[in-house]
């Protein structure tokens, strides 16, 4: 399996074979997750294998074969564990493929151990899908907006896993700090329970702040520059809510959405050093103009004693 061209999440190995593990998280969106408790999934062609593979993303750079061997051994006899990494560097790309003998050892292992930490660092775990073709459809992948920045893989994952049987899950998060950039994916095993999570969901409250919950879109399918309904709106005045900025523009027509992105009001601060340096050449001025009144007042007096002598 090469991983020459591969990049973490969003690109996996699509070759199947015992020893490489194939499939691997969803090319519908960037996302490689938690899997619901909905058994392990047949391959596909109609076939009658099922799956044994999982896939373990979220992984520090220092996770080895080894230590996965040492975790997930402990809850089944594993037949092949491969971390991938770049085929230049050799560095780990952050996920990693645990063959069982059997599915029920993979789905023991995935029901128990998913979200656990490994160094320290939650782990993802989901069933490894051989068929990229159902990872490229985008069936059942939704998208999920305005989240709060302390919801996590596992928090989404618990909302969302009560309308169907998850395949993915993931909130991104900003390489550089780690925290949440507030959107997510969510990857259902069929399109009625998207539709259902998407009916209950979407504008409601996640953890006090409304989300926004639709059909993920792959970047080549989504509108173009003419078709695109979105507008940016800048130098809001700071008095006005949601509901004066829809008031605003409704008259245009029927508006979808209205969100208002709160930042901090940047002060920028006064030039101190011109004004510091205006005060010491004022100083200054006063300390030469004093000198030489001293001076003047001296001469006066050295003429004043000459003549009274």
């Amino acid at each position: 399996m090469s991983t020459a061209t591969a990049k973490p999440e969003d690109t996996t190995p699509t070759n199947p074979s015992a020893a490489n593990t194939a499939g691997g998280p969803s090319d519908s969106a960037p996302t490689a997750g938690p899997t619901g408790g909905g058994g392990a999934p047949s391959s596909g062609g109609g076939g009658n294998f099922v799956s044994a593979s999982l896939y373990i993303g979220d992984l520090l750079p220092d996770v080895n074969e080894g230590l996965l061997y040492e975790i997930f051994n402990a809850v089944g006899p594993v037949a092949s564990i491969r971390v991938c990494r770049d085929a230049v560097t050799r560095r780990s790309l952050g996920y990693a493929y645990v063959n069982y003998h059997n599915a029920a050892d993979a789905e023991r292992a995935l029901d128990s151990m998913n979200f656990t930490d490994i160094k320290g660092k939650a782990c993802r775990i989901m069933w490894s899908q051989r068929d990229p073709s159902v990872r490229r459809s985008g069936l059942g992948n939704i998208f999920v907006k305005n989240l709060q920045e302390n919801i996590d893989n596992k928090q989404l994952y618990d909302t969302f896993s009560l309308f169907g049987n998850i395949l993915s899950c993931k909130v991104v998060c900003d390489k550089e700090t780690g925290k949440s950039k507030g959107y997510g994916y969510v990857h259902y095993e069929t399109n009625e329970a998207a539709a259902n999570a998407i009916e209950k969901l979407d504008g409601m409250l996640i953890d006090g702040k409304e989300v926004q919950v639709g059909i993920f879109q792959r970047r080549d399918t989504r509108p173009d520059q003419a078709s695109w309904t979105n507008c940016f709106i800048k130098n809001i005045p700071y008095d006005w809510d949601e509901d004066r900025l829809r008031k605003e523009f409704e008259s245009f027509g029927e508006i979808a959405s209205v969100s208002i992105s709160m930042g901090k009001r940047r002060v920028f601060p006064k030039k101190k050093k011109v004004e510091e340096k205006d005060e010491e050449d004022a100083e200054k001025k006063e300390g030469e103009e004093g000198e030489e009144k001293q001076e003047e007042g001296a001469e006066k007096e050295s003429e004043e004693e000459k003549v009274s002598f």
